[in-house]
């Protein structure tokens, strides 16, 4: 007797059974026709096609029974597979074979059973058995033969379902991939192509297809080309050669004509034909107009602050000279041009978070002024409207305002607990454009004489507006506090 559960047990077979039926066998109507070919041609009431795996037989199809499974290690499969793997397997009377005249099948009355296997790599993983309940004594050689030429069939065509379901699974894993991959590209904003340099076709995304301003996912190469601009098209064209003829990547960075968007291409030859040459060009575009226009603000800033920077040296080389012949005590000296170097550091601190454009009068007077104050809020009332300065009037301005601040600290209004800064300030619209006039003027503080020299700090006051066309300072000393007013246009 051979050794059964050793060889129903046996991992490669069960291997070879996974790689046919990866999951659990179930009934199935492709394999119908076969069984009943098979009761046919030997004239039985019952045929079944079965698997076996390491515990079960399965019924997969069926003729004359309403059976769905037995025990794996006592069934005649079992003893099929075993005994003879490659070879039909005869039993003509079950009731007289000591291997199963004790089971409950023959009991109930099973005589007869004859089956071929079902072969996957070379082992048995199931049967196409015909069964009766009368026993057959002379069984002809051609049935068996036939029975076994039914089990091959039976082995392909699952093997052949085994390909077509593994193949759909791929297809689907492909499938899914593609349409993430599609949407992901999508969401990116990156349009993807594919040029086909034998009809000059291309099809894209919809993606690319906004970057150019057109609503077709079809379009032909001539056209995409033309709506390059044409500042950029001879660049685009040379990369794009060079590509082909060199079996090189593609990058270019051009600007669409129809749309005024900046795009990076990239790509390489996908297939080419026997004689090398490119049959297919794909390639994927990125919206770049941001990083363009990033770069060129970036260049911009760079140009104004160079531009700032001279015009900050030659001003500072200026302060210190004037700050000098008006003092020769060293001390005096660093305490009154830090203060105009601040001044002026407090007003580029703004304009630089503001990338050199325009900022409130608001913010340049509470940064001006807040040193020389105990409490803003107090001291300082302003009635203004809103004003935006650019950068010539902040940074004059601002020097302005500081030496204004000083002065009433020192010697003003804010020499006092309860003196104060009153500050108007109002847009107009002239002929020449929108001007602010701005007032400022020191409430209670010490009586104030006009001094009998003009100090450098004066002559600040009226000079650092020099720069913006049409201003003016004029400071008046009343007696019951400084005025300045302040002429700047916008």
């Amino acid at each position: 007797m051979p050794d059964v559960p050793a060889v129903i047990l046996d991992k490669r077979r069960l291997a070879a059974l996974r790689s046919l039926q990866p999951g659990r066998p179930g009934m199935s109507a492709e394999f119908q026709e076969i069984v009943e070919v098979a009761a046919g041609l030997f004239g039985t009431p019952m045929a079944l096609l079965t698997l076996i795996d390491d515990s079960r037989e399965w019924v997969v199809a069926r003729v004359g029974t309403d059976l769905s499974d037995v025990d794996a290690f006592t069934c005649f499969g079992a003893h099929a597979v075993a005994t003879q793997p490659l070879a039909p397997f005869v039993v003509r009377d079950a009731a007289a074979d000591p291997r199963f005249c004790d089971q409950a099948c023959v009991k109930d009355g099973i005589r007869f059973y004859a089956g071929a296997p079902l072969l996957a790599d070379g082992h048995a993983v199931g049967m196409v058995c015909v069964v009766d309940r009368e026993p057959r004594l002379d069984v002809p050689e051609a049935l068996t033969a036939q029975l076994q030429r039914l089990a091959r069939i039976a082995s392909r065509l699952m093997g052949f379902m085994e390909d077509a379901r593994a193949r759909a699974e791929r297809a689907e894993v492909l499938s899914r991939d593609e349409k993430r991959h599609a949407l992901a590209l999508e969401a990116a904003n990156v349009g993807s192509w594919l040029w086909d340099a034998e009809t000059g076709e291309v099809t894209c995304n919809a993606a690319m297809s906004r970057m150019f301003g057109v609503t077709a996912t079809t379009m032909s190469a001539r056209d995409i080309i033309g709506f390059i601009h044409p500042e950029d098209r001879a660049g685009m064209l040379d990369n794009l050669r060079a590509a082909m003829t060199e079996d090189a990547e593609y990058a270019s960075t051009f600007r669409v004509e129809t749309t005024g968007r900046w795009v990076l291409g990239r790509g390489r030859v996908h297939e080419r034909d026997a004689a090398g040459k490119p049959k297919s060009f794909l390639g994927v575009n990125i919206d770049v107009t941001a990083e363009q226009s990033t770069t060129q603000r970036t260049r911009l800033l760079l140009r104004e602050l160079n531009h700032r920077v001279k015009n900050t040296l030659a001003m500072l080389q200026s302060l210190a000279r004037q700050t000098l012949r008006q003092t020769s005590d060293p001390q005096e000296f660093m305490t009154a041009f830090a203060g105009r170097l601040q001044a002026i550091s407090e007003a580029h601190g703004l304009l630089s978070d503001h990338e050199w454009g325009e900022i409130r009068l608001s913010a340049l007077l509470k940064k001006q002024l807040s040193p020389h104050v105990r409490d803003y809020e107090a001291q300082i009332e302003i009635h203004k409207d809103e004003i935006l300065l650019g950068p010539d009037q902040a940074v004059g301005l601002g020097l302005v305002l500081h030496e204004l601040a000083t002065n009433a600290y020192k010697y003003g209004a804010l020499s006092v607990p309860d003196g104060r800064i009153v500050i108007t300030a109002r847009g107009h619209e002239e002929e020449t454009g929108r001007i602010l006039n701005l007032t400022w003027t020191e409430v209670g503080g010490p009586r104030v004489t006009e001094p009998g020299r003009r100090g450098f700090g004066s002559i600040l006051i009226e000079r650092s507006l020099d720069k913006v066309m049409g201003s003016s300072v004029k400071v008046e000393y009343l007696a019951a506090g400084v005025t300045a007013l302040v002429r700047l246009p916008l």
